[in-house]
């Protein structure tokens, strides 16, 4: 697992140890900048965050602020360990725990909103919910949803979602403000 492009281009990052965090490959990293293109000077939220590798990215391609949030002890490490491997600590901000207590509390918004919960356990809509329900998003701000290509989303987010794209056993949902 890698940075793809932007100022820490080609840096390796450290993935979560076990088998409990189902890592982002490369290409569906790309899948999901290409359809985003830009992020600079965005401020980034990253869900169920794991490694941190897709608030990291979004970094690397010129975003001003990532708050990784994961409930993991060994996710939370390993974050810690990725930033201080790229050296962003000040552009970063790391939260442990449950994305349903961040997401009813925070007092930010954001304009990308990364979520890569676990597949299959049915917290996309969940998590969804909480964001829009609390008003999360900037007015031209953008959700960003990695999901099992099984797991469809609620038909009541079908007016904001944007993209969809499926490779492999993932499907990638855009979803607007």
């Amino acid at each position: 697992m890698r940075i793809i492009t932007g100022k820490f281009k080609k840096a390796h990052l450290f993935s979560v140890p076990g088998k409990t965090s189902r890592p982002t490959t490369d290409y569906t990293k790309e899948v999901i900048f290409s359809i985003l293109y830009d992020c600079k000077d965005k401020k980034v939220l990253d869900l169920y965050a794991g490694s941190g590798s897709l608030g990291l990215e979004a970094l690397s391609r010129g975003a001003s602020f990532a708050v990784f949030v994961d409930l993991s002890n060994k996710a939370i490490t390993t974050i810690i360990r990725n930033i201080n491997k790229l050296g962003c600590k000040e552009n970063c901000l790391i939260r442990k725990k449950k994305i349903s207590v961040y997401l009813n509390n925070s007092p930010e918004k954001y304009d990308l909103i990364f979520l890569d919960p676990p597949y299959k356990k049915n917290l996309v809509d969940k998590t969804l919910e909480a964001i829009y329900e609390n008003d999360l998003l900037n007015p031209d701000g953008k959700v960003i949803v990695e999901h099992s290509k099984d797991e469809k989303l609620d038909e009541k987010w079908a007016f904001r979602i944007e993209k969809q794209k499926i490779s492999g056993a993932t499907r990638i949902s855009i979803l607007g403000a």
